[in-house]
């Protein structure tokens, strides 16, 4: 059987393997799972003929499965890691930052937008737009009325005046 008989089984059985996948616990996510396999099924080169296409379809269904669930997994063993290394709340303690940390934060806002202030006001103000306001670099061109490659010479600058004030922290 080749890929487009493969598909036609698939579209043929559609309702079969959503059930199957719920069944064996994919849940809310057996449509997002189907689809995947229409896409990796439609993309694949044809090979050679399958003797069981509808078997092949439950057992490639079933893969996707189970390295979906891998992944949620290894995701939530990532979190978990994360929380044990960077620390979890404490009942009875404060989650907000310290004093120390609050002053130092503060000290380094002031030190950035000392260096931003020694740019040209267009290139501080894309900067801005681009890393605090998160707009992408063709949304600030026309927003400007610049073009992209202005954009990211404007951001270059940036980032230069940013550096050397990291350097002149660092030395210091």
């Amino acid at each position: 059987m080749t890929t487009a008989g493969l598909e036609a089984v698939f579209l043929a059985n559609r309702d079969k393997l959503v059930r199957f996948l719920i069944a064996h616990g994919a849940g809310d996510a057996a449509e997002d799972l189907l689809h995947e396999l229409w896409i990796r099924l439609s993309s694949a080169p044809a090979g050679g003929p399958i003797a069981s296409p509808l078997s092949y379809l439950y057992r490639a269904a079933n893969n996707l499965m189970v390295d979906r669930h891998r992944s949620i997994r290894q995701a939530a063993l990532r979190d978990q890691d994360w929380s044990e290394t960077v620390g979890e709340s404490v009942p009875g303690r404060s989650d907000a930052p310290s004093g120390e940390r609050i002053l130092i934060a503060r000290e380094a806002l002031d030190i950035a937008q000392a260096a931003l202030a020694t740019i040209p006001p267009r290139a501080a103000a894309i900067f801005r737009r681009h890393r605090v306001d998160g707009i992408g670099q063709r949304a600030i061109a026309n927003e400007m009325g610049v073009s992209i490659s202005t954009v990211e010479s404007d951001l270059r600058a940036a980032y230069r005046a940013l550096v050397e004030a990291r350097r002149r922290i660092d030395e210091a």
